[in-house]
């Protein structure tokens, strides 16, 4: 908030000035559709997903283990001395399973916000590009408490992103 103050007084400063008033032009970007819905975005979450799924598939195998031996368990046919050789099996393999689970998760976060730190600039850049272009003073990102849907230029920088990503791809073929 502190942030968006000096920008907003900026903003309503301009604004204020009947001359300068029909000459500013605002738009507004949804960040979280960009983010949720860029190639190059949408790229990552597979190349992620070729990446963590091995690991994802070792742990699911695990589980189906774990299960296995609960309902083992659940059956209560067993002699009391492997019934507790069991039981502390168990116990050794759902902590082992849910480490696996969390070093995933850990890592699984790192790399996105990783992967989606590398689109910023380009995401930026595509934003930069588009004000350029339409004739824009001011672009403002998400989170903003309303924005007239009329500024909204989203779908034109997911347009641009397309364009570099397919361009990027022509680029990559070619080597």
């Amino acid at each position: 908030m502190k942030r968006l103050l000096p920008i907003l007084l900026l903003l309503f400063t301009v604004v204020a000035t009947p001359a300068t008033a029909q000459q500013l032009r605002v738009g507004y970007v949804d960040m979280k559709q960009v983010l949720d819905n860029a190639p190059q975005v949408l790229a990552g979450r597979e190349k992620l997903d070729l990446e963590f799924r091995p690991r994802n598939e070792t742990i699911e195998f695990q589980e189906r283990q774990v299960q296995s031996m609960e309902d083992r368990l659940a059956m209560g046919d067993m002699a009391e001395d492997a019934r507790t050789r069991l039981e502390r099996e168990l116990r050794e393999m759902r902590r082992n399973v849910n480490r696996q689970k969390e070093d995933l998760r850990d890592e699984l976060s790192f790399r996105r916000t990783e992967e989606v730190q590398k689109l910023e600039d380009q995401i930026n850049q595509a934003v930069e590009q588009i004000a350029r272009d339409n004739g824009y003073d001011l672009i403002l990102s998400s989170p903003v408490v309303y924005a007239d849907p009329s500024l909204d230029i989203t779908q034109l920088v997911l347009d641009q992103l397309r364009v570099e990503f397919e361009a990027d791809k022509r680029e990559q073929s070619l080597r």
